[in-house]
């Protein structure tokens, strides 16, 4: 589509445009939202994310609209039942580390309100504004990620390495890694989500 923005380099499908477009990197707050994104970002590992963008709406039907409750009550046959569905990524553990996250994330909110209010902390509550002109100025992780990481480590999740964490981050808007020259780099820096 030539609308005539500037977008981040790494688009290559209409999918993946949209996507960037309404919602990579813009601040959310919704604890059901982040979730999704946290076991979204686990099935990722070792895929590309375009793999599992595509699957989405097969993973939402599956993991019962990633409502953190229901997941954490999924028992062996339910598992079981995940295994044979076609249309999300068949991997046992990163179906179990999905349920063992529901689990740890219930407790998150028990303790903190919200997971929101948890995972925001790590970045003293508002976004990273990055001012990258490249891809490959963009880590793979950094210093906060890898505190993120390993305090949700701490507290029983899986799947959530710094580097998948830091996909969360700027999933989620966490920080801003959008391109300077990217439409979306000053959009995202005042959201209404």
């Amino acid at each position: 589509m030539d609308d005539g923005k500037k977008r981040c380099a790494w688009i290559g499908s209409d999918l993946m445009r949209v996507y960037h477009d309404t919602e990579w990197g813009t601040p959310l707050h919704d604890d059901r939202a982040l979730f999704e994104f946290l076991v979204l970002e686990g099935m990722q590992a070792g895929l590309s994310w375009s793999t599992i963008l595509n699957k989405r709406e097969n993973y939402r039907r599956a993991f019962d609209g990633f409502d953190p409750e229901r997941v954490a009550r999924y028992d062996a046959k339910k598992i079981a039942v995940l295994l044979k569905d076609a249309g999300i990524v068949r991997n046992r553990q990163k179906i179990n580390a999905a349920v063992k996250n529901a689990q740890a994330f219930l407790r998150v909110q028990e303790e903190f309100g919200s997971f929101d209010a948890y995972q925001w902390r790590f970045v003293d509550g508002k976004p990273r504004v990055n001012h990258r002109r490249t891809l490959r100025q963009i880590p793979p992780r950094t210093r906060e990620s890898d505190v993120f990481s390993k305090d949700l480590i701490r507290r029983g999740f899986s799947f959530v390495g710094s580097t998948i964490v830091y996909s969360h981050m700027q999933a989620t808007g966490m920080v801003n890694d959008h391109l300077v020259a990217c439409h979306r780099w000053s959009e995202v820096q005042s959201p209404a989500r």
